[in-house]
Parts: C-alpha cells; structure tokens; sequence
C-alpha cells in the first residue's frame, strides 16, 4: 500500500540555524522558509537524491511543534511521511484494520500542495505517520 519515503520530518528549535547546517555544513539544497499556518508551522525542505527532510519549526504558539519542543528542546524527528496512491483508500483500509487517523479523518491539503493525514504514533511502533497522496 505504501509507496516510497517522501520526507523524514525533523523539528527543530531554530530554523535559520538547522537550514545553514544542511546547506552550508553537509551541502545540501534547502528550499526557503515556507509558512504553513493551516499547520501550525514553518517549513524547509532539504532536497536528496532519493527523499527529502522537512525541517519544521513553530508557527504561533499553538502549533503541535511547540509542544514537541518544549518535551524535546534540541529537537528531533517528527514523523515519517509516505506515499500512497489513493490516500482514502489508504485511510478506510488502515482504519479497517483499527489504525487510527488524527483530527477528523479527512485529508487536509500539506505543504506540497497535496492530500495529506497523520497516523496515530501509538499505532506505528511509536512514530507518528504520514501519508501524502501522489
């Protein structure tokens, strides 16, 4: 059902600062500050052959990144973030099978411009999930 990895999510507690470290440190290209508020959330994405890593820092205070911070201060991994091609049919399966979705269950529209829904961590081994329709 799933496809390839799209991005490893990582937040970060200073976006400027992480940004550089892959640009200028590990010489990756790293595309420019993009706001999501409907997210909560500020993102860069550092372009890989073969994936990406979203960078994700706070956007206001109620951003879920916040939280995360305040529990993890230097950071980390957020999420992982696959591909499907039908994300309904992906979430009616994954939910057939006692999967939980977060928020309503309706996919909301990512930073890429495409459908997206988050898996509980909880059902996953720990590590919270996303799928991104192609």
């Amino acid at each position: 059902m799933i496809g390839r990895l799209n991005h490893v999510a990582i937040a970060v507690p200073d976006l400027e600062a992480a940004a550089k470290t892959y640009r200028d440190t590990l010489g990756a290209k790293v595309s420019p500050p993009q706001p999501e508020p409907a997210h909560g959330v500020t993102v860069v994405f550092v372009e890989l052959p073969n994936t990406k890593i979203e960078l994700l820092h706070p956007l206001g205070d109620a951003s879920p990144i916040a939280s995360f911070l305040e529990r993890n201060p230097s950071g980390g991994m957020h999420h992982l973030c696959f591909e499907v091609e039908d994300i309904l049919a992906a979430r009616d399966r994954l939910k057939a099978q006692g999967a939980r979705v977060l928020g309503d269950g309706n996919p909301k529209i990512g930073a890429h411009g495409k459908p997206v829904l988050f898996l509980h961590p909880k059902d996953f081994v720990g590590t919270l999930i996303e799928l991104e329709q192609v």
